[in-house]
């Protein structure tokens, strides 16, 4: 491992026994975005396949390293290398490959600049709240890593333009509640969403829908979500839009009446759907 990069004491060789049904299964959502699922979240390929570029936006759970790379060359060819890492939160399941990518790839990543704390080793999340109800992942939560990693001067702020680079279409909309430099992506031309936490397709603290991805609108996984009226506001922020497809950070593509209906369902309707009854991140 390089030696201007580490994983948090907390984090280093540890593997998180969860899983789904759709661990190691991919979508093509769109022509040009992949989704693929790496035990319990989902990482994005961004680019036309068969192309030699493209970006990735997350970088998966700790150990998928070896699996990423092998999905990036199938879709993409062998000598393909990523023009970026896009990350929409750095949280462990969504940066528990990225230094094994950096050293393999060596591409640039790109952050908010209020998550840039927690991407250089100088500020912990919050440890988890196991005692949020929801099901048993939130109970086992503790065991998750909330350590800062230290990607050094590999990681940058993104443009404050908006702009995403080598992702043409795309901006970056800031929608913190979960981390507070969360972002989501958005393409004007096609109302593509790509939406990391800011809500989900699944409920991600039950073990029993997260293990079968049973389709519902949740709002951002409980145990890791700290600013709750943050998190209701960037759905409303997210549903205002009008997405015509949305690739959630857990849980399977929403598309259509589906999204729209749900979608709406869930910023109308946050307290009853989201909020947890209690827990120590509730005002």
């Amino acid at each position: 491992m390089h030696k201007d990069m580490n994983y948090g004491s907390d984090f280093k060789f540890k593997y998180i026994p969860a899983t789904s049904i759709w661990s190691g299964d991919g979508i093509e959502v769109l022509a040009d975005l992949y989704q693929h699922t790496l035990q319990i979240v989902n990482i994005v390929l961004y680019g036309e396949p068969h192309k030699s570029e493209f970006v990735l936006v997350d970088a998966g759970m700790p150990k998928s390293a070896h699996n990423i790379i092998s999905i990036a060359e199938e879709r993409f060819g062998s000598n393909s290398r990523p023009k970026a890492l896009i990350l929409t939160n750095g949280h462990f399941d969504h940066v528990g490959a990225i230094i094994d990518l950096i050293e393999h790839w060596g591409m640039p990543v790109y952050a908010h600049p209020l998550e840039l704390p927690y991407l250089t080793g100088k500020k912990n999340y919050p440890e988890p709240d196991p005692v949020v109800n929801g099901g048993l992942i939130a109970k086992v939560s503790s065991i998750f890593p909330n350590e800062a990693i230290n990607l050094g001067n590999n990681v940058e702020a993104l443009p404050s333009d908006g702009s995403i680079p080598f992702m043409q279409g795309f901006r970056w909309i800031h929608t913190p509640g979960h981390t507070p430099g969360h972002i989501s992506l958005f393409r004007e031309e096609d109302r593509a969403l790509i939406v990391g936490d800011a809500f989900g397709t699944v409920q991600q603290e039950s073990l029993y829908k997260v293990l079968l991805q049973k389709k519902e609108i949740s709002g951002p996984p409980r145990y890791f979500t700290t600013d709750w009226q943050a998190a209701w506001d960037s759905v409303k922020k997210l549903e205002a839009l009008k997405p015509s497809v949305a690739i959630t950070g857990h849980g399977l593509p929403m598309k259509g009446e589906e999204l729209t209906r749900n979608l709406h369902k869930l910023a109308t309707e946050f307290e009853q759907i989201a909020l947890p009854n209690h827990g120590k991140f509730m005002n």
